[in-house]
C-alpha cells in the first residue's frame, strides 16, 4: 500500500504535462507559423488574442503586410503591456485602390522601415471601442512621433484622420479591438520617403558617361553600342530608335534585341493583330497598321530591341468617321497612329488606378511632343479633350508583357487639331441705290421728252 501514493503522484505529473501541452496547442497553427516568421513568440499570446483574431480575419491583406513587415514579435510585446486598437483597411484599399508603384515601394526589402512605420501608424496603445469614441482627440500611435486624429463628423459618423470607420468593433478581444476603415492611412514621413526614392530613381536615370550618341542629321549611332545582356533595358530612348519618317529606313536601336533578337517583336505584333481580327470590331485598325503604313514592321522592330508599347486602338465605328482629307496628306496615317502609341506598358488596371488617384494623367506618345490626357469618367478612363475624346471601351484586348492593346471608341487628335477655329466671315453690305421718286408731272415731262429723243435733257429722266 505504501507505493500507491508514489504512482498517484507520478500519474498527476503526467496528466498535468498532457493538459499543458494541449492547452498550448490551442493557439492557431497559422498564428504560430506567422509568429515564427516574425522572430519567435514570447509566450504571452493565447488563442483569444487580438493578434490571432487579426491573422485569422478577413483583413488578409493587412495581415500579410504585418507578416512581411516582421512586426509580430513587436506587436506581441505591445499586447503584453497594454490593450491596443487596430485600424484595419479593407482588402480593396490595399489591392485595387493602392497605387501599384507605392505598394512595390513598400514591399522592397530596403524599405522595410517605411513599411513598419506605415503599419504601426494604424495601431494605438490603448483600447478604444465605438462606445467610448471621442468627439475629437489626438492619439499617439505605436509609430514613434506619429499621431492620429480621431473625431466624429457632423452626421455622427466616426472617423480617423482621412478615413471613415466603416466597420466599428469589427473584432473585439480581451487585449484589443479592431475597427475596419475604408482606406489606408499614410504618414507624412512614409510619403516623403516614397517621393524621395522616386526622385532619386529619376536622377540615377541620367545618361551615363560613354553612352551611345545619336547623330542628329542621320539619326544613327555615331559609335556602335556596347553589347547588352538579355532582358536589360535598351540603351537609347525610344524616340531615337524610331525611324525618322515613314519613307526612311529604320534607325538602328541598340538593346537586348540587337542582332540576336531576344524578343521576337515581329511575332508579337503579328499575334496582337490576329487578336484584333479575332476579337472583332477592329478590322480597320489592323488594315491601317499592315496595309496603309509600315507601322507593323516598325513596332515589331522596336519590340525586338526591348521597348514596350501600349496601343490605343480605335474601333471600326470610330475609324469610319475619318474623312478622306484626314488620310490623304502624305504621312497622315502614320501621324494619326503615332498619337495612339504610348511608349509604356499600361493595362486597364494601371491606367484606371492612376487616374483615380491623381485625377488627370498625361501619357507620352510616339508623336512628339504631343501627349494624351487621361482622366476618370463614368467609372472608366477617358482620353482627350472635349469633342475629341474617347473612352476605354474594350480593356486589355491583348497583353503579353511587352505590347498592351486597349480598345477605345474614338480617334484621338492633339488638342490644337481638335479645336475648330471658327472663321468669322465678313460680309460687305450691298450698296443700295435709291432712286428719286418722280411726281406725275415729272413723269409726263420725261415721257414727252423721250418721244422726241430729248429725255437726257433732264437729269431726273436718266
Amino acid at each position: 500500500m505504501g507505493g500507491v501514493p508514489i504512482y498517484g503522484a507520478f500519474f498527476n505529473v503526467i496528466f498535468t504535462l498532457i493538459v499543458l501541452f494541449f492547452s498550448s496547442s490551442s493557439t492557431s497553427l497559422a498564428f504560430r507559423e506567422n509568429v515564427r516568421a516574425g522572430g519567435g513568440s514570447t509566450g504571452q499570446i493565447n488563442s483569444n488574442s487580438i493578434l490571432v483574431a487579426l491573422l485569422d480575419s478577413h483583413y488578409t491583406e493587412l495581415a500579410e503586410l504585418v507578416e512581411k513587415g516582421l512586426l509580430l514579435q513587436t506587436l506581441e510585446e505591445a499586447v503584453g503591456k497594454h490593450n491596443i486598437t487596430i485600424f484595419a483597411p479593407k482588402n480593396e484599399a490595399l489591392e485595387r485602390d493602392l497605387d501599384p508603384e507605392f505598394k512595390r515601394f513598400l514591399l522592397e526589402p530596403r524599405n522595410l522601415k517605411s513599411l513598419q512605420t506605415l503599419l504601426m501608424f494604424h495601431i494605438i496603445p490603448t483600447r478604444l471601442d465605438s462606445v467610448s469614441w471621442p468627439e475629437s482627440t489626438r492619439q499617439m500611435t505605436l509609430s514613434d512621433g506619429h499621431h492620429l486624429h480621431l473625431f466624429r463628423d457632423e452626421t455622427g459618423e466616426k472617423a480617423v484622420d482621412r478615413s471613415k470607420i466603416i466597420h466599428p468593433d469589427a473584432l473585439t478581444r480581451p487585449d484589443g479591438v479592431i475597427h475596419g476603415i475604408g482606406r489606408l492611412l499614410v504618414p507624412q514621413s512614409v510619403e516623403d520617403d516614397f517621393n524621395n526614392r522616386r526622385n532619386l530613381r529619376s536622377i540615377t536615370a541620367v545618361k551615363p558617361e560613354g553612352a551611345p550618341e545619336v547623330d542628329p542629321r542621320t539619326h544613327r549611332l555615331k559609335n556602335p553600342a556596347p553589347p547588352a545582356k538579355a532582358g536589360s533595358p535598351p540603351a537609347l530612348p525610344i524616340y531615337d530608335a524610331m525611324a525618322p519618317g515613314p519613307s526612311l529606313a529604320p534607325a538602328p536601336a541598340p538593346g537586348p534585341g540587337g542582332p540576336h533578337h531576344h524578343f521576337d517583336g515581329a511575332a508579337q505584333v503579328k499575334d496582337f493583330i490576329h487578336t484584333l481580327l479575332h476579337y472583332g470590331g477592329y478590322n480597320e485598325m489592323a488594315d491601317l497598321l499592315v496595309n496603309l503604313t509600315s507601322l507593323a514592321s516598325e513596332m515589331g522592330r522596336l519590340v525586338s530591341e526591348g521597348y514596350v508599347l501600349t496601343v490605343l486602338a480605335p474601333n471600326d465605328e470610330a475609324m469610319a468617321k475619318l474623312t478622306t482629307d484626314q488620310l490623304s496628306e502624305p504621312g497622315a496615317p502614320e501621324q494619326i497612329m503615332y498619337y495612339h502609341l504610348i511608349p509604356e506598358y499600361q493595362t486597364e488596371e494601371s491606367m484606371y488606378n492612376a487616374v483615380r488617384r491623381f485625377g488627370k494623367v498625361k501619357y507620352d506618345t510616339l508623336r512628339l511632343p504631343h501627349k494624351i490626357m487621361a482622366q476618370e469618367a463614368d467609372g472608366s478612363v477617358k482620353f482627350g479633350h472635349g469633342g475629341g475624346s474617347a473612352y476605354l471601351f474594350d480593356p486589355d484586348i491583348y497583353t503579353d508583357g511587352r505590347i498592351s492593346v486597349q480598345g477605345i471608341d474614338g480617334v484621338l487628335f492633339p488638342p490644337e487639331e481638335v479645336a475648330v477655329k471658327s472663321e468669322k466671315k465678313t460680309f460687305s453690305p450691298a450698296k443700295v441705290v435709291t432712286k428719286l421718286r418722280r411726281g406725275k408731272l415729272l413723269e409726263f415731262a420725261c415721257l414727252v421728252l423721250g418721244t422726241i429723243g430729248q429725255h437726257s435733257w433732264l437729269d431726273s429722266c436718266r
